[in-house]
């Protein structure tokens, strides 16, 4: 294996601005600051989520994101400011570095994830599960 997560986790956070717990909760609620959770609809029915966070599976993410794809969703094409975050933080700085290799404005991603968010005291709601 020529690179393995570890490797690829400290190229992403080499390049990517990580948000602390502190200037993470300044920026929700702000608006023009976008929080979008990464983790599958299993992590969010366990464990919930911030409120108003946009969700958007870490599968998906290059989908969602590019303009040309049939999947492309209009948040994305926004001027906003994006705080990607997930369980820990090692989807959401790959992520974070993926969004901004393809372009996207501001990106950030939260340090700890939700875990550190939760543990801190971040405000939590429950997820609902939108069906088409």
């Amino acid at each position: 294996m020529k690179k393995g997560y570890k490797d690829l986790l400290e190229e992403a956070n080499k390049e990517i601005v990580t948000l602390d717990l502190e200037t993470a909760r300044a920026r929700y609620g702000q608006n023009g600051t976008v929080f979008v959770d990464l983790r599958d609809p299993r992590e969010l029915e366990r464990e919930g989520k911030i409120p108003g966070a946009f969700s958007c599976p870490r599968g998906m993410l290059e989908f969602w994101i590019d303009p040309e794809s049939p999947y492309h969703k209009p948040v994305f094409a926004e001027q906003k400011q994006f705080v990607f975050y997930c369980a820990s933080g090692w989807r959401s700085a790959l992520a974070a570095k993926t969004a901004q290799d393809m372009g996207l404005g501001a990106v950030s991603h939260l340090g700890g994830g939700f875990t550190a968010w939760k543990k801190g005291g971040g405000p939590v709601e429950a997820y609902e599960r939108r069906e088409k």
